[in-house]
């Protein structure tokens, strides 16, 4: 028989090689199943395990206390409200729909995680760069309330996942659902839907209406920012866009969805808070823990946190019994305090209206006109343009041209020196056109950026007007304006809060702002004692001098419909705002109670502080002029009104006084006349 050549192959010979592959793909296969069946195994003694286990207790619902800053309690962010626990056949089946069509509408299909949602979020995130929708469950939420702080670390999500198969483990979805509507918070304190219904609209849960459904199911995503008693167009805005939801998921038709949006959303009235002080505070607090700090508005109220304030209480108890005392006897008269420590902007008493029961409104962070008080920021832009205290400009009636626009203020009465009048002269009286002139002389843009370096926000634009503090701003901004000031020219951003530690001493929030100097020492304190004048006999804050003996500059103003006072002593700034919410014209006398409720104040809260007069520094010239002459005072010309000036330095006069019938007076004189004559016309 003869061999076959073994350069010859047939089709078996590839034979052994297939039978290899497909051995080997056998194998495989006999791994991936054994791995799938491993997998369900262990998942299957893990879901044993956690079935087994009992979930923790949750935690314990304890109220955040606040400080003052000597470190004693202020008391605690709770209002005293216990929570109404409902079952959920008490809840109408509107606000269900509304809370599933807002959190979690495939609740009922999935087991604790919708990985659908997690899918759409993360697309959503990606396609706006930043974090803008989130993929948490109902069930997800609920263990993160029941059991753990909101903070964002990958320890809380893994306890957060395994709580929510616990969850899903131990509790049907009803009662998941009902634990969920029962333990979510709804802002203002109120913890569950049943206290949510009773404060929001004096209702039990079962008689919500659609339209209200929607409105509370909207508040849980932001507590603050959705309240309706801070935000209501917000709240309404969430409510339409859950309305629509509730259609897109078949919940409710398009007439239901219509009838609610036109159905009249009445919000009662806040209940009445226990007597306690700074509740216009407290709620700045939150706020600011929320917004700034970015803590979950639950966790700041009710997670057992230490909240250390830089309020002072017995500066805060004079500051509210100053309001009350001088608003008090005019109804709908209302009244803002907020006084500030300028050596490290620490806010040492907040008043926001004079009674917090009738109306939460903070009105030190309402934008109000501030009238003349303004000033000071265009004459400090002045002061750094050159001018100096003996600047002088003609008072008397003026058309000012821009453009092709005319602009004609008038002073108060239609008051006018009807000569040239110095620049601590104009502050003293409040003189509108010298405001006006300096402002044409100095530019816009200059004192728009003034006014942002001293730390006004507001928007303000290039007009005569801004002269006279035509653009609302608010107590705030004028208080970390005035500070500003006060600290000879350096910024420190105004703060309520230095720290906030949780219940196992973990420091969550440590304030460190950083000052920034935004003008010189020497122009700030120029300005400050041009302000004095304000506040001395002769100024339009001359009713303070009989109050508040202390050396304190200042700045009165007024609208017809506000009264201002920004004024301070070396170490304390204080705003006084006084008007009606409803655009209700002030009368003169009432303007002047801003006068009288700063005085008062600031008599009080100075008591324990050592009488200081403002600091000269450095780069400043004191120097007694003749304010007639603008020149030195000499012994010559004693007989003039000798007074005591202060110049950024290298800006004070450098000749002397002239005996009044000397021939260089004589021709000065005859100068000044002729001056005159020709600003007449």
């Amino acid at each position: 028989m003869r061999k076959q050549d073994s350069s010859t192959k047939t089709p078996f010979d590839d034979t052994p090689d297939i039978f290899r592959f497909i051995d080997r793909c056998a194998r495989v296969v006999r791994v991936t199943v054994n791995g799938i069946l491993l997998l369900a195994l262990f998942c299957g003694i893990g879901l044993l395990v956690l079935k087994s286990r009992p979930l923790p207790p949750p935690d314990t619902y304890s109220s955040s206390t606040i400080f003052d800053d000597q470190g004693k309690v202020l008391g605690t962010l709770d209002n005293g409200e216990p929570r109404d626990i409902v079952r959920l056949e008490q809840i109408p089946r509107s606000l269900i729909k509304a809370t599933l069509a807002a959190e979690d509408k495939h609740f009922y299909e999935h087991h604790g995680f919708s990985f659908t949602g997690i899918g759409r979020a993360v697309l959503a995130n990606i396609k706006a760069g930043k974090v803008v929708q989130g993929a948490s469950t109902i069930t997800q939420q609920l263990a993160r309330n029941l059991y753990l702080t909101h903070d964002r670390t990958w320890n809380r999500k893994l306890k957060e996942a395994i709580y929510t198969l616990q969850l899903e483990l131990h509790f049907s979805k009803d009662e998941i659902l009902q634990l969920y509507l029962n333990e979510i918070y709804y802002g203002h304190g109120a913890h569950g839907i049943g206290r949510a219904a009773k404060m929001y609209f004096n209702k039990k849960v079962e008689d919500l209406n659609l339209a209200e459904s929607a409105l509370l199911a909207g508040i849980p995503r932001g507590p603050y920012y959705y309240s309706p008693y801070h935000h209501l167009k917000r709240a309404k805005d969430r409510q339409q866009h859950i309305l629509d939801l509730m259609v897109k998921n078949r919940f409710i038709t398009k007439a239901e969805a219509e009838s609610a949006r036109q159905k009249a959303i009445a919000i009662a009235p806040p209940s009445s808070h226990k007597k306690v002080s700074a509740n216009y505070f407290r709620d700045y607090l939150v706020q600011t823990a929320v917004t700034r700090y970015g803590l979950d508005e639950s966790l700041v109220r009710n997670g057992g946190l230490k909240i250390y304030t830089t309020l002072n209480h017995d500066m805060q108890r004079a500051a509210e019994r100053a309001v009350h005392h001088y608003t008090r006897n005019h109804e709908g008269l209302q009244g803002a305090l907020i006084s500030v420590n300028p050596h490290n902007g620490h806010i040492k008493a907040m008043v926001g209206g004079k009674d917090y029961s009738e109306s939460q409104y903070n009105r030190v962070f309402a934008r109000r006109q501030p009238g003349s008080s303004f000033k000071p920021i265009v004459y400090l832009s002045a002061l750094e343009n050159g001018f100096t205290p003996l600047t002088k400009i003609m008072s008397q009636p003026t058309v000012f041209r821009f453009g092709t626009n005319t602009y004609e203020p008038h002073n108060f009465q239609n008051h006018y020196a009807n000569q040239p009048i110095t620049l601590r002269e104009a502050i003293a009286r409040s003189d509108n056109i010298y405001a006006v002139s300096t402002l044409t002389q100095v530019g816009f843009d200059p004192v728009i950026q003034m006014a942002r370096r001293l730390g006004i926000q507001s928007r303000i634009n290039p007009t005569p007007s801004l002269a006279l503090g035509s653009y609302p701003v608010s107590p705030y901004e004028m208080a970390q304006a005035y500070s500003t000031i006060a600290a000879g020219g350096v910024k420190r951003p105004l703060v309520g809060i230095t720290k906030i530690v949780d219940p196992y001493g973990r420091v969550l929030v440590e304030e460190k702002t950083e000052p920034e100097r935004v003008t010189s020492p020497a122009h700030a304190f120029v300005l400050t004692k041009l302000l004095e004048s304000v506040l001395k006999p002769g100024g339009t804050g001359q009713r303070v001098y009989h109050l508040f003996s202390r050396p304190a500059a200042g700045k009165t103003g007024t609208t017809d419909w506000d009264g201002w006072l920004s004024g301070y002593t070396p170490d304390l700034v204080t705003t006084v705002w006084v008007g009606y919410d409803q655009g209700k014209k002030l009368s003169h006398q009432q303007a002047h109670l801003a006068q009288y409720i700063w005085a008062r104040y600031m008599e009080k809260a100075t008591k324990k502080q050592p009488a200081r007069v403002f600091a000269m520094p450095p780069g400043v010239k004191a120097v007694y002029v003749d304010p007639a002459s603008e020149q030195i005072a000499t012994t010559q010309c004693a007989g003039n009104q000798v007074q005591l000036e202060y110049f950024v330095a290298g800006t004070e006069p450098q000749t002397r006084c002239q005996p009044s019938g000397s021939p260089t007076n004589k021709t000065l004189s005859i100068l000044h006349r002729f001056l005159r004559w020709l600003n007449s016309f």
